[in-house]
């Protein structure tokens, strides 16, 4: 047995002093939609709703052996990682300083402070993370604190891999586990883990479609940083993926790697809500996402979804259905070039179907005396209906534009 697999297994243990092994899972109604046996390794169930809490105690635990006097530890960031931070210093009774972006939002800030309690000082500077970063660092070596990076840190890799070896511990081997992927800590620690244990699992990674930064390092053969990020799945919205972790994942192949849209995850965090009442965040629902697109891979077999996080603010809740819903199919965003004389609106009303909802509707400007510009939304319950609502708008003369795809126009007109 090598020194990662025992020091993987010595977290594991020591973390029953913090939480029992979270709960492993069959999920039926997962289960009979996609043909296999699925099984959802429930992460958002840690007492800080994340697997972060179990590579920030391994780092701790490991750098307070080494060093009883270290005392003062520091990390960078927005949401889990802090809270894993405040919850193992709150545990050790040793202090913390955590820095964060001033566009966090309040939740999040509250909930750290709240885990870690009077040992946690939270620093609000930078208004992008790589400034935060930049000013976390240089404060803490500075000031002589211990630095625990969210996931390019070999002790927080080895405290990831904790979940690997719980895994295996509650059932028996599972055909295939499905990893989200971010910074890599969970993906990396896991993969090391069952490389060496369980070599026949067969393992598919997967990542939202805006920040492929494992994808990219596959391809290119080393890490590379992302020109542009989708910041929508936060907690895997990372520009670079870490050198420690590519140095385990650099042997996986593209086929292995999966990117899922980001409005299409947002069904899935809605189905889960609706009809299991499981609260994922949305990297917490990277894997079971997934399965919409391994097919034959997942029909009857035993796979293992990791569902890394639950730390989902409900104000963000309106923003999840719309995209959900425009995924869908079913809510679409018009310009539509209407007349102005009396009577349009209602001639334009009778063109709507029984099951077509207005959801938006305001003038943009008149183009000219005759003619005015209006922002339309419209919501139905079959995306065909779209298909005749056009053709009856094409047959009475209205000119249109959908811009429900097209990002620029969304992101500024709606």
């Amino acid at each position: 047995m090598d020194d990662f697999i025992q020091g993987a297994q010595a977290a594991e243990a020591a973390m029953r002093e913090l939480f029992p092994p979270t709960p492993l899972l069959r999920n039926d109604y997962l289960s009979d939609r996609f043909g296999g046996e699925i099984l959802l390794k429930r992460e958002d169930l840690t007492p800080v709703r994340s697997y972060k809490l179990r590579g920030a105690f391994n780092a701790m635990r490991k750098v307070r052996q080494a060093d009883p006097g270290q005392n003062l530890f520091v990390c960078a960031s927005a949401g889990n990682h802090a809270q894993g931070v405040a919850y193992a210093c709150r545990h050790f009774g040793v202090r913390a300083v955590i820095f964060m972006p001033v566009t966090t939002p309040r939740q999040k800030v509250d909930k750290t402070v709240t885990l870690g309690g009077d040992h946690v000082e939270v620093r609000m500077t930078g208004d992008y993370f790589d400034d935060t970063l930049d000013e976390a660092q240089e404060w803490c070596a500075a000031e002589g604190g211990h630095f625990l990076s969210p996931f390019d840190d070999p002790d927080v890799i080895e405290g990831q891999a904790s979940v690997a070896a719980e895994i295996l511990s509650q059932i028996e081997r599972p055909d295939g586990l499905i990893l989200p992927v971010g910074g890599g800590g969970l993906s990396a620690g896991i993969t090391r883990y069952l490389r060496a244990e369980a070599p026949e699992i067969e393992i598919r990674y997967v990542e939202p479609e805006g920040a492929a930064s494992l994808a990219a390092a596959v391809r290119g053969g080393a890490p590379e940083t992302l020109s542009q990020v989708d910041s929508f799945v936060d907690g895997a919205a990372v520009a670079r993926i870490g050198a420690r972790p590519f140095e385990v994942l650099s042997s996986v192949r593209p086929d292995q790697v999966l990117r899922v849209p980001e409005n299409r995850l947002c069904i899935t965090i809605s189905e889960l809500l609706n009809a299991e009442g499981i609260v994922l965040e949305p990297a917490g629902a990277l894997s079971v996402d997934a399965l919409r697109d391994l097919g034959d891979w997942v029909r009857g077999r035993r796979i293992v979804c990791v569902t890394s996080g639950g730390n989902f603010d409900f104000e963000r809740l309106p923003e999840v259905k719309e995209r959900a819903q425009r995924y869908a199919g079913l809510k679409k965003y018009l310009i539509l070039r209407m007349p102005q004389r009396p009577g349009a609106l209602r001639d334009f009303l009778d063109l709507l179907g029984p099951e077509d909802d207005i959801a938006r509707f305001e003038y943009l400007k008149k183009s000219n005396r005759n003619f005015g510009s209006v922002l339309l939304g419209i919501e139905t319950t079959d995306p065909a209906n779209f298909e005749r609502f056009f053709e009856r708008l094409a047959g009475n003369g209205l000119v249109w534009r959908d811009i429900t795809n097209d990002d620029t126009m969304v992101q500024f007109v709606i």
